[in-house]
């Protein structure tokens, strides 16, 4: 087992661990993450890609678009792709990539409608994934988005919890791929191809990226997750921002509760989409009736991440949330680690994050006001088109 060193500088990696012939390091929030990711940016000598499902010309996403155009006017391949629907990027600073060199893909942009454009938008499948690949030897992929929502506070943003996720090493590459892939499905300029010749290496059986997809493979990151609860022997940690998870997910974590296994999942307390928190509370009587642990996150900040780690030796990262629309409708990406050093390090995280929570109990659940029990009834109920 690789030993997980504690790291002194806030800025660095929550923790870091050799997983097969790479370093693999967990990212906390923006306060982390940012700074990683802008430096990976600054070091490229060939390609970055960048995906992400909000993009924002904020004063952070000028921090990033800033360093990529510097990147590109000094020679580096960089290909920017971001969601239509969950972006807001104006055309004076699309002008600015453009002429700096960088290539950019608007996922799924609803043409023709005028100011219904982006109402009509949402009814289509997004590009929900975030990541950023240097050079593809660096990879990053998780929960943060490029927005000053993510950023720290005392980087001037909303300080959002969340996490990422770095791969430094060969495996990076998975992720490159997956982008490249979708780049060109969905027609993305053309780039300079000979930049992006890597050598195949074998397949480190400790790491995996998940992807889902349109027409195949919608379910990977769903069964990777139903798969672990359903060998799980001792504890399951889960923390997620939208949780609404297909009844046989619920059934699975239920089989796991009655044989034993401690479960615990941390949720949103607050959240932007409240008819997802409504449905999700609809469960709470379920849960709780089958000793699942249920807390909810009272930290100063929103809650965004989308973790999981079982019996301390499987862990995944990633943009996809227990919910419909990542489920079963929208692009998605995590990273799974099978190492129990990362494993005992993602159980930390988890600890640490139980100090900003409240346990839920029944008594919690009775004391909900009417509305409130009426609006998680329904909003149960129509969880499957949220």
């Amino acid at each position: 087992m690789s030993a997980v060193a504690p790291l002194v500088n806030e800025r660095e990696p929550f923790a870091e661990t050799r997983v097969g012939p790479n370093r693999v390091a967990i990212l906390k929030d923006g306060f982390q993450a940012y700074p990683a990711m802008l430096a990976a940016i600054a070091q490229a000598k060939s390609t970055i890609c960048l995906e992400t499902y909000i993009l924002r010309d904020d004063q952070t996403g000028m921090r990033f678009l800033d360093a990529l155009m510097e990147r590109a006017r000094a020679g580096v391949e960089v290909l920017v792709m971001y969601d239509a629907w969950g972006s807001e990027v104006s055309d004076i600073t699309l002008s600015a990539l453009k002429a700096a060199g960088i290539k950019t893909l608007s996922f799924r942009p609803w043409r023709y409608l005028g100011s219904f454009s982006r109402a009509f938008s949402r009814v289509r499948r997004r590009n929900h994934r975030k990541s950023l690949i240097v050079d593809g030897l660096v990879g990053f992929t998780g929960g943060l988005n490029i927005s000053n929502d993510y950023a720290a506070t005392v980087d001037g943003g909303g300080g959002w919890r969340d996490t990422h996720v770095r791969i430094s090493g060969p495996d990076a590459v998975l992720l490159e791929r997956l982008f490249l892939s979708t780049w060109e499905k969905h027609h993305g300029p053309r780039f300079d191809g000979v930049r992006f010749r890597r050598t195949r290496n074998a397949a480190c059986e400790k790491l995996r990226v998940v992807g889902n997809d349109f027409p195949l493979d919608r379910k990977g990151i769903r069964r990777a997750y139903e798969e672990a609860f359903s060998k799980a022997k001792s504890r399951i940690f889960v923390t997620n921002a939208y949780f609404l998870p297909p009844a046989k997910m619920i059934k699975v974590l239920v089989a796991a509760a009655r044989r034993g296994v401690r479960i615990g999942v941390i949720l949103a307390a607050t959240t932007d989409v409240k008819l997802v928190l409504f449905a999700a509370r609809g469960l709470y009587p379920k849960l709780l009736k089958n000793q699942i642990e249920v807390y909810e996150w009272t930290g100063k900040s929103n809650l965004h991440a989308k973790t999981a780690v079982v019996d301390g030796a499987w862990s995944t990262i990633g943009s996809s949330n227990l919910d419909p629309l990542s489920l079963r409708q929208n692009l998605e990406v995590n990273a799974i680690v099978s190492e129990p050093a990362f494993g005992a390090a993602m159980e930390r995280l988890f600890e640490e994050d139980l100090r900003h929570c409240t346990l839920v109990t029944m008594e919690h659940v009775r004391s909900y006001g009417l509305i409130e029990r009426v609006l998680s009834w329904f909003a149960f109920r129509i969880r499957h088109w949220l």
